[in-house]
This record gives C-alpha cells, structure tokens and sequence, in this order.
C-alpha cells in the first residue's frame, strides 16, 4: 500500500562516520535472505536517458542485491505525487531509492552510502539492513562488474548522436542482449527491434504514456495481461510481452500478399495504431480500388480516415482514425533503423 504525503517530511540520515562504520563486515545473507525485498525508485524523470538510465540502472542494482542476500526483489517506480516514506516506516517498502540530496535529517529513516546520486533509504529500527546494505556498495562497487554494468547505463545515451561524429559501436542500449534474444524469436535483425524501442521508450523504463502505456515497448496494462506478463517495469518482462505482440501481428499478416517489407511495415503501424484501425485503413484502400498491400497505398487514404464523409463512403469499424501518428511512427522507426545499421554495423 502506497501513501501521499507532502515531500517536505523530516528523514533520517546518518553521518559519514555512521556509515563508514555501517560497512563493517556482516554476514551475506543475514537480514534479507529468504525474503522478497519490496523497493521503490524515486530518482525522477530521466528524460529519455539524458542524464544516463538512473532508474534502469537502479533496477539492475537493486536486482544484483538481491541475487545476493539470496532474496526475491519486487521493484516499483514510484508515483510522481508520492514520496512512500510512509510505507517505508511502517515496513510496506523494505528499499527506497533516491537522489543523494534527499538525506534530510530525522530519526526514522537511515540512508545507504551514495550510489552513483543515489540513496537507499531503510526505516532507521532496521540497522542490520543498512550495514548489510552499505558492505556490498562498499565491495560491489569496486568490482568489475559495477564497472561493466556502470558503463552499459551511462555510456549509451543518445544512440543517433552518434551519426553526426561517425562513431562505430557494438553496443546500442543497456539491453541488447535481451533485444537480441527476443529479435531472434521474431526473426528479425535485433537493431529493428531495437529501433522500435528507442520509438517508443528511449530505453528509459520508467517511461509511462498518457494512455497508460508501461515501460521499454510501451505495453499497455491489457495487453500484457493477455499475454501473461504482469511486471511490465521488468526490462526483460516488458520486451516478452512487446515482441509476443509484434508475433501475434507478424503472424496475422502471414497469409497477405504482402513482400516481407510490406508486411513490417503493416506489423508496425498495427502495433501503434492497433490492428483494426489499419484493418479500417485497408478496406478503405480496397474499396478505392488502391492495393491494400502496399503500406504506400493506405498512406494515400489515411487523411480521408479523419474526414465524416468516409464514414458513410464504407463501415468503419473503430470510426474517424487521424493516422498522423502512426505514418510517423513507421518512418521514424525505418529511419532510427537505418542509423542503428550505421553505427552498429552487423
């Protein structure tokens, strides 16, 4: 359970020679393991990776941690209006990551060592928790995998700028290993998946639509629902429940006359605009004698699409559809696609 409260509470803090003495060695798996941690980020907007991914690389940390302390971690983002520190106190949230300026003092909530601008914030009565917590930042955070995984979130930012310095890389966001996996299922080049997801998400995966739309793909509440999913936060959650989306519309599109590139580009206006607006879109094509095939053809009819005299011209299903959206959501992914291509060569 959440609660709003105004952001100017009194928190806990401890001083920098508290939490040098919380790093004293304990034991791993003492105060958290067999549990499931429930934590929240509060590191704020990341505008579209501007900064680095604060909060996906929040996530992996806080995934590492519990890896472990041997414990189950359940991860939300929180509310913009919510701070949570009253779940906090009384135990509902074991894990509130913040920025490192939010360590007002108090006495009910102690704070982690920094952590790349962040704070762990843990109610002050679970002092066992905090040394456990400040030992691995003290040990992990010399490691190589810290480095490794510190780079992939801050050394990926704004993938495009790159084709105006004509720079060569291997990697293109946090998680091209998970593009990858999940493009091969689809059978397609993993930068096209990857370029869907810049379209939709800018790899930040706190991104939330007006619409409601979650996370890396932009999956809808529904529709993850229908396939399963119900973690859309999860970077690999949320790529499973886009990519078996973009099958279920790959395969509907299987029996068209349609070349390979056609039919992409149809998967990919349905993703956006749904597959029954485009349905509407192409009988409309079809009834004006245009080929309903040819994705060029159904941008002839989409500004009729948004006119009242089309609606009495043939039955539209879902009614007006205005499609300005959705003609540039495909050619800004073919685009996105074709600078991926340059800069990360196969």
């Amino acid at each position: 359970m959440r609660y709003c409260a105004a952001f100017a509470l009194i928190f806990g803090s401890v001083t920098i020679g508290e939490r040098s003495n919380a790093v004293d060695s304990v034991s791993p798996y003492g105060t958290f393991g067999g549990d499931t941690i429930r934590c929240v980020i509060n590191t704020g907007n990341e505008s579209y990776g501007k900064n680095g991914f604060r909060t996906g690389f929040s996530y992996e940390l806080l995934r590492k941690f519990g890896e472990h302390v041997g414990a189950g971690v359940e991860v939300s983002v929180a509310d913009s209006h919510c701070d949570y520190m009253d779940s906090l106190r009384s135990g509902t949230v074991d894990i509130m990551v913040l920025p490192d300026t939010c360590t007002h003092s108090g006495n009910e909530i102690i704070f982690s060592s920094e952590l790349d601008h962040t704070v762990w914030a843990i109610n002050s009565e679970d002092i066992a928790k905090i040394k456990e917590v400040n030992t691995w930042i003290a040990t992990y955070t010399e490691s190589e995998d810290y480095r490794k995984t510190w780079m992939e979130y801050h050394r990926t930012v704004n993938p495009l700028s790159r084709i105006d310095r004509q720079m060569i890389t291997s990697r293109i966001s946090p998680y091209d290993k998970l593009i990858k996996e999940y493009a091969a299922g689809l059978g397609w080049d993993w930068r096209m998946l990857a370029a869907v997801i810049y379209q939709e998400s800018k790899f930040s995966i706190n991104t939330v639509s007006h619409r409601g739309a979650t996370g890396l793909m932009q999956v809808m509440p529904s529709t993850a629902e229908y396939y399963g999913i119900t973690d859309l936060l999860d970077p690999e959650e949320n790529i499973k429940a886009g990519t078996k989306h973009l099958a279920r519309l790959q395969k509907m599109y299987s029996d068209e006359d349609m070349t390979d590139f056609e039919r992409f580009k149809f998967v990919l206006a349905s993703y956006n605009a749904g597959e029954g607006r485009i349905a509407d879109c192409r009988n409309l094509a079809a009834a004006r004698n245009l080929d309903c095939n040819r994705w060029d053809d159904i941008l002839k009819v989409i500004p009729s699409m948004r006119e009242d005299a089309t609606l009495s011209e043939i039955p539209l299903k879902f009614g007006k559809f205005n499609g300005t959206e959705t003609m540039n959501y495909v050619d800004n992914i073919l685009n996105i696609y074709s600078v991926f291509c340059e800069i990360c060569p196969a």
